[in-house]
C-alpha cells in the first residue's frame, strides 16, 4: 500500500508540474498567437473579435506595414547593429573573462564593484555627454558608432557570464598547452576559445536580442528614417496607422519573426550553454 501511495503521489506531482509548465508556456505564447492571428484580418474584424480566426488570409497588411515602417532599410540596420554589438562585446568580454578567471589580480573586488556600478547606473545619465561627443564627431546616425555604446552597456554582464564559463574549463588544459610551447595568447585562441563556444553562443543571443530590441539608445543616436532600426520603424507607424490595427499587427509580426526564428535555430546551443555555465568545474 505504501508503494502504491508513493507511486500515486509521484505521478500526481509530475502531472501537476507538467500542467503548470504548459500553462506558463501558453501564457507566454498567447500574445504572439494573437499577433499571428490578427495580422491577416482587417481593422474592423480585429475590433469585433480579436480572438476569432481570420475568414481569409489577407496579405495587404504586410505590404502596408513594410512600406510604412521602412523595414527594407530597417532590417539591414538592425542586423548591422546587432551583429556589430555582438562582435565587439564578445571580443572584449572573452579576453577580459579569460584574464579574470585565470590570473590572480590585485584589487579584484574593486573591479567587481566597478562592473556592478556599470550595470546599475542608468544610461540616461550618459546620454547628453555621449550625444554631444557624437555630434561633434559627426557620427550621429552611424550604426557602427551606436553599436559601441550598446557594447559598453552589455560588456559588464557579458564579462561576468563568460568568466563563469572559463572557470568551468580545467586549468590543467592551460598547463598542458604551455608545456607544448604555446603562449597565453595562443592558448586562449586555439584552446580556450573553442571550448568556450557554448558560453559565446549564450552571450551572443542575450546581447543580440538586447541590441535588436533597443529603443532608448537607437532613438537618440539613430536619427533620420534611413538610420531607423526595425524597432524605430515600427514605432514610427503609430502616428499614421494607430487606428489600423491590422497594419500594426503585421508590423509587430515582421518585427518579432526574425527574433523567434533566430532563437529557434540557436535554442539548443543556448540551453547547453546555460547548463554548462551553471556548473563550475
Amino acid at each position: 500500500m505504501i508503494k502504491i501511495s508513493n507511486y500515486i503521489k509521484n505521478n500526481f506531482n509530475n502531472l501537476s508540474s507538467t500542467l503548470i509548465l504548459y500553462l506558463l508556456v501558453l501564457i507566454a505564447l498567447l500574445p504572439l498567437l494573437l499577433v499571428a492571428i490578427n495580422t491577416f484580418k482587417s481593422h474592423a474584424d480585429i475590433v469585433i473579435n480579436p480572438l476569432a480566426l481570420p475568414n481569409e488570409f489577407n496579405f495587404t497588411n504586410f505590404s502596408r506595414a513594410w512600406k510604412a515602417g521602412k523595414f527594407s532599410s530597417g532590417i539591414i540596420n538592425s542586423i548591422l547593429l546587432s551583429g556589430t554589438t555582438i562582435v565587439i562585446t564578445l571580443t572584449f568580454a572573452s579576453l577580459s573573462a579569460f584574464v579574470l578567471a585565470r590570473r590572480s589580480i590585485v584589487g579584484w573586488q574593486l573591479i567587481t564593484i566597478y562592473f556592478l556600478c556599470a550595470t546599475t547606473i542608468p544610461i540616461q545619465l550618459f546620454l547628453f555627454p555621449l550625444y554631444f561627443v557624437y555630434a561633434k564627431l559627426g557620427i550621429v546616425g552611424n550604426v557602427f558608432a551606436t553599436a559601441f555604446i550598446l557594447s559598453a552597456i552589455n560588456l559588464p554582464l557579458a564579462t561576468f557570464l563568460l568568466r563563469t564559463y572559463v572557470q568551468t574549463i580545467p586549468s590543467d588544459i592551460d598547463d598542458a598547452s604551455f608545456m607544448d610551447g604555446a603562449n597565453p595568447i595562443q592558448t586562449f585562441f586555439y584552446v580556450i576559445l573553442p571550448l568556450l563556444r557554448p558560453g559565446l553562443v549564450t552571450v551572443s543571443i542575450i546581447v543580440g536580442l538586447n541590441a535588436w530590441n533597443e529603443f532608448l539608445i537607437t532613438s537618440t543616436f539613430q536619427q533620420g528614417q534611413n538610420s531607423f532600426t526595425m524597432t524605430l520603424g515600427y514605432l514610427s507607424m503609430n502616428g499614421t496607422y494607430a487606428t489600423d490595427q491590422g497594419a500594426m499587427m503585421a508590423g509587430a509580426f515582421i518585427l518579432v519573426a526574425p527574433i523567434v526564428l533566430f532563437f529557434i535555430v540557436m535554442q539548443r546551443f543556448f540551453i547547453s550553454g546555460m547548463a554548462s555555465g551553471a556548473v563550475k568545474g
